[in-house]
């Protein structure tokens, strides 16, 4: 599939502060002269932090790692997780058709997006708040059907519930991510069968979902200050130096 830049492009593209400090933490951890090797985190964060990965973000990423501009393009346009053209500004849905989400009723879903968001996949709908597409497997299959919504999964769904959420994203609210149907995971419909004890007591939801919740990381993260920057690597690296230079 031919991939290309969408034709209209914003002037520039920077990093917030704090994604700038997040990128050069990222770049870090390689030696040096190896430093392209953190070009595909620190493009995701781009999208991240624009909703869609525009010429001018490519071309900062590259320059921040000293590459030539086509080199950062070939990779954007080779992987198709880097979104090209403009996304919905609220959500974009990524709805799995893949076997297992298939045959249990991924079509119904496409159907909802169509109805609500747009006919077409990467169009936007009529206020340019929503967008959706199609994609491969998501690697839940013992939830399907379900569907991604910037780094949320939505499992166990129905068209109804499917419905649902996204009146609730266009209302200001983000229903809870996870399994809709009352499952905690993907234990069995009807409840655990096995290690029965360990329902008492258990968190409400699910370890992921419940971290997303707690630290509002869910649907679109965009500037970088929802999670802490952890860097361990610099601070070991910053140990190593000081002890270098006390041993001289």
């Amino acid at each position: 599939m031919l991939r290309r830049l969408h034709h209209e492009q914003p002037d520039s593209f920077a990093f917030t502060p704090e994604n700038r400090v997040w990128a050069e933490a990222q770049i870090a951890k390689y030696p040096e002269g190896r430093q392209a090797s953190a070009i595909i985190p620190l493009l995701w964060r781009a999208q991240e932090q624009e909703g869609w990965l525009t010429r001018p973000a490519i071309e900062y990423v590259a320059d921040m790692l000293g590459l030539a501009h086509i080199r950062a393009l070939e990779v954007a346009t080779f992987y198709f997780m880097f979104q090209l053209a403009p996304l919905g500004a609220l959500a974009h849905v990524q709805v799995c058709g893949t076997t297992s989400c298939l045959i249990c009723g991924a079509e119904d879903l496409i159907g909802v997006c169509k109805d609500k968001i747009a006919a077409a996949p990467f169009t936007l709908s009529a206020d340019g708040r929503f967008s959706w597409e199609e994609v491969e497997c998501l690697g839940a299959c013992s939830n399907a059907p379900m569907v991604q919504i910037g780094k949320d999964y939505y499992e166990d769904l129905t068209a109804e519930r499917l419905g649902w959420i996204l009146d609730e994203l266009a209302a200001g609210r983000v229903p809870a991510p996870g399994p809709q149907q009352g499952r905690f995971a993907s234990e069995p419909a009807g409840g655990l069968t096995s290690l029965t004890q360990e329902a008492e007591g258990s968190m409400k939801l699910n370890a992921s979902v419940d971290l997303a919740t707690r630290i509002g990381d869910t649907v679109k993260r965009i500037d970088g200050t929802e999670v802490p920057l952890i860097t361990p690597w610099r601070r070991a690296g910053a140990a190593a130096e000081e002890a270098k230079t006390d041993g001289d």
